[in-house]
Formats: structure tokens, C-alpha cells, sequence
């Protein structure tokens, strides 16, 4: 638990979709092994925490592999990821930036969300309230 809540602190999410535990279980010889190497000496303060810090390393890496075979066995259908960036321009109450469509739109790149986002401006849907990279997005009354 404490290593996944460690993983989610600093960013490393893929505790959601693997599990970390069942990796650490499949690779137990390992882990064993690790914090014997790691622990050795840690009463004169001369231990090695690195064998156990790769180890966790391993196991992150593992886990993101994993969960990219898992990814790409999923097709995507034709027209989903536009769907998903109009149902988040819809779920914005106030104004938006593409860096916000972006986290709420996994998997889509800045340039399909600046394609949709040129589309809806000129069916007048919103508007453009700047520009550059700090722009920020507002639906219309059109859009509603």
C-alpha cells in the first residue's frame, strides 16, 4: 500500500490498472534477495539501499509494460477520440485550456484537440479568449 500511495504521489499511476502486488509477488526470489543486499551492514550505517531502489524500478517498468501490451489490444473505434474531446468541452463549466482538454482526454494528441477545437470555432460553438500557448477556451450560447 505504501508503495502504491509513494507511486501516486509522485505521478506514476499505473497502480490503477496493474497490480503492483501480484508483480511483486511474481518476483518474490527477487525481492527477498534485494532487501537482504540492501539491508546488509544497516546497523554501521555502511547499507546499500540501491539493489532495493532498482528493484522497485523493476517492477514500475513491468508494470507500465504490461499495461502498454494491454493498451494496444484496444482499438479505439473511428470517431471515439473526437467524441471524448466534445463530451470534455461540454463538462467545462467555465473557461478551459488545451493543457486541461489534454489530461481529460487521454491518448489524444494537442494536434487532433486543435483540430476540434478550430472546427467548433467556426461553427461558432466557442470562442478563443487569447492566444499562444496560455490561451483559454469559452463555450458560446451556440455550443449549449
Amino acid at each position: 500500500m505504501l508503495l502504491l500511495l509513494g507511486c501516486y504521489h509522485l505521478g506514476y499511476e499505473v497502480g490503477r490498472y496493474i497490480s503492483l502486488e501480484r508483480l511483486i509477488e511474481d518476483n518474490k526470489e527477487r525481492y527477498y534477495e534485494t532487501l537482504e543486499k540492501s539491508s546488509k551492514y544497516w546497523h554501521e550505517g555502511k547499507h546499500d539501499p540501491w539493489p532495493y531502489i532498482n528493484y522497485l524500478l523493476f517492477i514500475i517498468k513491468t508494470a507500465y509494460r504490461e499495461f502498454e501490451r494491454r493498451a494496444e489490444g484496444q482499438k479505439i473505434p473511428r470517431g471515439a477520440k473526437t467524441e471524448m474531446i466534445l463530451k470534455a468541452v461540454n463538462s467545462f463549466y467555465d473557461s478551459f485550456s488545451i493543457s486541461e482538454l489534454n489530461r481529460e482526454c487521454p491518448g489524444v494528441s494537442v494536434d487532433m484537440i486543435r483540430k476540434i477545437l478550430k472546427d467548433l470555432s467556426k461553427q461558432g460553438k466557442i470562442n478563443s479568449l487569447g492566444r499562444g500557448q496560455n490561451a483559454r477556451w469559452e463555450k458560446t450560447n451556440k455550443g449549449n
